[in-house]
């Protein structure tokens, strides 16, 4: 089993909504975890090196929790895909 690539943002935290932040850490680190699974409408979506291009605000409110963020199931789009 191959190991997965270390999860990496498209934008710099900076450009997170302050917004959608307060929500999301507002969630259990669980509820967390369970909206990102593949297979949901806005589940963890990375290309092939891990860059990711859904879930920035979850995974930023999880790994400021200390959680393993890099080992998340994901869905992993063709490297065109954006």
């Amino acid at each position: 089993m191959s190991e997965l690539p270390h999860l990496k943002p498209l934008h710099s935290d900076e450009t997170l909504s302050e917004a959608k932040l307060a929500v999301f850490e507002r969630m259990t680190s669980e509820g967390l975890r369970k909206s990102l699974a593949p297979g949901l409408e806005h589940s963890l979506k990375t290309r092939p090196d891990g860059t990711m291009l859904d879930g920035h605000h979850r995974v930023y409110v999880l790994r400021r929790r200390c959680e393993d963020v890099d080992s998340l199931p994901r869905e992993v789009l063709a490297p065109d895909a954006s």
